[in-house]
């Protein structure tokens, strides 16, 4: 991922978001107002000295998430879906599993699609780790308390990260995925204690992958249901190592 990009779409264009809406204070609303306005300069400039396509697609994606941010979902979604489309034709499958956090902060009526599709691409293709992640932690901030599906995506970053991350972003994510899973067992069933945590760990069968990438599986084609917006199969055999 473009490190201008990704600094844009997370720690500067971002903001916390309540349970219920967003809240961003004056100023903070008047610096995304200029920032959105650079970007809008930005992209026709790109049009009028024929830039290229990617940098353009970027340029949707980053104006559509600081839509986002200013709560104007609506005019978001079409940018940021047909940036996707375009990220996937290309195989920039980090660009497009981005598009889809994108279209799921839009919260537009596609947006529970977006997401399952965003989590798809981030278990099959080794993308950004970071946005692994953050896809995940939307299933566990949407799933109620005393469901499982918080605790499966829980696990499946834990185990992506320990699969996929090295070196120093390896021990950084580890400890943090470690603690986002103990908080999802703290909010399930009360896990306080290591041992608590292994025994339920060991109950809801989240130490055997193929038992809780199924599961996650189940909990993507809920999201989605029947508005895949590319075939899975194709896509597969497109990878590197397919």
């Amino acid at each position: 991922m473009n490190p201008g990009k990704q600094s844009l779409s997370r720690a500067i264009i971002l903001q916390e978001r309540a349970a219920d809406s967003i809240f961003i204070s004056r100023s903070e609303h008047t610096a995304l107002e200029l920032h959105l306005q650079a970007l809008q300069e930005r992209l026709a400039s790109n049009k009028r000295t024929g830039g290229s396509e990617l940098e353009r697609a970027e340029l949707h994606l980053q104006i559509a998430r600081t839509l986002v941010s200013l709560g104007r979902g609506t005019e978001a979604w079409p940018l940021a879906r047909a940036a996707f489309d375009r990220f996937l034709a290309w195989d920039q499958f980090e660009s497009a599993a981005d598009a889809c956090d994108v279209l799921f902060q839009s919260d537009q009526p596609g947006s529970l699609a977006a997401l399952g599709q965003g989590i798809w691409l981030a278990v099959t293709c080794p993308i950004d780790l970071e946005l692994t992640i953050e896809l995940l932690r939307h299933v566990i901030d949407e799933t109620p308390d005393h469901a499982d599906g918080a605790a499966v995506a829980a696990a499946t970053a834990l185990f992506l990260v320990d699969l996929r991350a090295q070196g120093q972003q390896r021990e950084d994510l580890l400890f943090f995925a470690t603690q986002l899973l103990a908080t999802v067992a703290r909010r399930h069933s009360q896990v306080e204690t290591p041992e608590e945590l292994d025994q339920w760990m060991e109950r809801l069968e989240l130490k055997e992958p193929e038992r809780f990438l199924k599961r996650l599986r189940n909990i993507v084609d809920v999201l989605v249901q029947d508005d895949w917006w590319f075939d899975r199969a194709a896509l597969q055999r497109r990878l590197p190592l397919a």
